[in-house]
C-alpha cells in the first residue's frame, strides 16, 4: 500500500540542487545522488513506453537515500501511474513527483507526499486547486510541454528575437502562477530546468530570478549545472551578515526601527529569516 502524508510532517529539498536521472539507467543512481542534493529517480519522459517495466524493477534493486530522492511517476488518470506507485510501495521512498498534473483529485491518488508538476494548460489554469490538495507539498512547472500543449513550437525566444534566449510571455506567467499558488498554500517552490545545458550564463540568471522570488530549488538535467544552482541559492556572506545583525536588532525594538540607515518592518524580517534558511541557519 502507498504510504499515507503523516499530519506533522512534510518533506521539504534539503539543497536547492535537483537532478534528474534516467529511472532505466540504474548505473547512474549512485552517481546522481553524489553530485546533487536530490535525484529525481524519473519513469516518465526520460524513459520509452517499453523500458518502464525494466525501470520500475530497477527502482526497486537499487534503492537511494529516501531523504534526498524523489520519483517522478507518470500522470496520475494513467494505468502507468498505478504501475509506478506499485513499485514505489516496494520501496522506503515517499515523495513523488506527478507528471503533467491537472487536478486536485489526481493528484489526491498518489496517497503519498506529492509534488505537482504544473506543465499543461489544464495544470496551468487549475493550479491553485491542485496546490490546495492537502497530500501536495510542493509545485514544479515544465516549460516545454506547457508550449506543446499550446500548440506552440519554443517556450523561448529565439536568437533573432527581442530577449533572445528568455521565456515567452506565457511561459513567464504559468511561472508567476505556480510561485504564487505554493506560497499562497504553504508549499515549496521548484523552478524548471534550463535546457541548453551549455548556457550557463542564462541558467545563473534565472537561478538568481528564482531566489529573489522564492523558489526554494531549481531542478536540472545535468550534473554540470548542480554548482551553478547551489552558487544561486547560497546567499553571500554580507547578505547572512545583515540578516543576523538586522534579526539581532529586532529583539532591541518593539516595532518598526532604522539598521544600517533602511527602515525596518515586518517583510524585511521575513526577508532576513529566508536568508538565513538559504545560508542553512
Amino acid at each position: 500500500m502507498s504510504q499515507s502524508i503523516a499530519p506533522d510532517y512534510r518533506w521539504c529539498p534539503p539543497g536547492p540542487a535537483l537532478l534528474f536521472c534516467p529511472g532505466d539507467r540504474p548505473d547512474r543512481y549512485q552517481k546522481a545522488a553524489d553530485r546533487s542534493d536530490v535525484v529525481i529517480l524519473d519513469l516518465e519522459d526520460a524513459v520509452s513506453p517499453d523500458n518502464r517495466e525494466a525501470a520500475r524493477e530497477a527502482l526497486v534493486a537499487h534503492q537511494l537515500d529516501p531523504d534526498r530522492t524523489i520519483v517522478r511517476i507518470n500522470s496520475a488518470s494513467t494505468g502507468e501511474a498505478r504501475k509506478d506507485l506499485a513499485a514505489i510501495a516496494e520501496t522506503l521512498y515517499r515523495v513523488v513527483l506527478v507528471a503533467k498534473a491537472e487536478s486536485a483529485d489526481e493528484v489526491a491518488r498518489t496517497e503519498m507526499q506529492t509534488i505537482a508538476l504544473i506543465e499543461s494548460p489544464l495544470g496551468a489554469v487549475n493550479v491553485n486547486e491542485i496546490a490546495a490538495a492537502p497530500n501536495v507539498i510542493g509545485l514544479m512547472w515544465g516549460a516545454e510541454d506547457l508550449v506543446a500543449g499550446l500548440g506552440g513550437t519554443s517556450s523561448r525566444f529565439g536568437p533573432d528575437e527581442p530577449r533572445p534566449g528568455t521565456y515567452r510571455d506565457v511561459a513567464r506567467h504559468v511561472r508567476s502562477a505556480v510561485r504564487l499558488a505554493a506560497a499562497a498554500y504553504d508549499r515549496f517552490a521548484v523552478d524548471a530546468v534550463h535546457l541548453d545545458i551549455a548556457d550557463v550564463d542564462g541558467l545563473r540568471d534565472e537561478v538568481r530570478d528564482a531566489v529573489a522570488l522564492g523558489y526554494q530549488a531549481t531542478a536540472c538535467i545535468h550534473p554540470s549545472q548542480v554548482e551553478t544552482i547551489r552558487a544561486g541559492y547560497r546567499p553571500p556572506q554580507a547578505q547572512v551578515d545583515w540578516a543576523r545583525g538586522v534579526l539581532a536588532a529586532a529583539e532591541e525594538h518593539a516595532g518598526v526601527f532604522s539598521y544600517d540607515g533602511r527602515m525596518v518592518d515586518g517583510p524585511v524580517l521575513s526577508q532576513a529569516r529566508a536568508v538565513l534558511t538559504r545560508a542553512g541557519e
